[in-house]
């Protein structure tokens, strides 16, 4: 089997592959969820400076959330990957192929003794504009953009991440963001602009976004916008990268 189909991707003893990032994070790596991924999971998402700063995981976070969620997840990262190997059976002598989506998401910490710890999650998808309250002006921005065919310059896609409290404030996030962006996401998946959003008070993903050239573009006041931790939040703050 070709293996130009899965470029820039390493693999691990394993057969999981993953993407190593740089110098001075290179003991973190970009690979596949594990469902043994639960329990830091559930630990990670029960934490303050994590459930603070998402909007979509349940609260308190249970067993069976984890559970779902890698459920979720490993479906997608495997069909990813099964996209791979169909493209190298099928075109084994071909230049690598634009695909639809990124077969690794979740950052580990490889340690010294070769194990390694979950740290947190990134994934690139298709925008959804979660800043826009009304459902019917969300359908309209939406499902166009969703319905694109693989390679659109005009695909506006997102980022979603979180990273473990241990690992916050150490610029991995920024370098992992980096990494995906530059090593997958563009050359593999078209990608050409990105639209983000963090919550106003997210001062660290703020920073994050903008230490990779993201350029504000508006704030967002939101009303009776509570978190399931039932913290409110009063705004977001939108953000766009487009390439050079």
């Amino acid at each position: 089997m070709s293996q130009s189909q899965f470029h820039p991707l390493q693999f691990n003893e394993k057969g999981e592959p993953f993407l190593r990032l740089p110098s001075p994070h290179e003991n973190i790596i970009i690979t596949v969820p594990r469902m043994s991924d639960a329990p830091a999971s559930i630990s990670h998402m029960n934490h303050p400076a994590v459930y603070n700063m998402l909007g979509r995981p349940p609260f308190p976070y249970l067993p069976e959330h984890a559970h779902s969620w890698l459920t979720d997840i490993t479906r997608t990262t495997d069909a990813a990957l099964e996209e791979l190997r169909r493209a190298a059976v099928e075109h084994p002598d071909a230049d690598p192929l634009l695909v639809s989506s990124c077969p690794v998401r979740t950052l580990r910490e490889v340690l010294p003794d070769g194990t390694d710890i979950l740290v947190g999650d990134i994934d690139i998808l298709r925008e959804g504009w979660p800043d826009v309250v009304d459902k019917a002006a969300k359908e309209i921005l939406a499902k166009p953009n969703a319905d694109r065919p693989i390679g659109d310059p005009e695909i506006i896609w997102c980022i979603g991440d979180y990273m473990a409290p241990s690992h916050q404030g150490k610029g991995i996030m920024t370098a992992a963001i980096k990494t995906l962006l530059h090593e997958w996401a563009i050359p593999r998946m078209g990608v050409r602009q990105l639209r983000v959003e963090t919550f106003s008070d997210n001062i660290g993903s703020r920073r994050v976004f903008e230490k990779l050239g993201f350029v504000h573009e508006k704030s967002v006041a939101l009303e009776n916008k509570v978190l399931n931790c039932g913290r409110k939040i009063s705004g977001m703050e939108i953000f766009w990268w487009r390439v050079e």
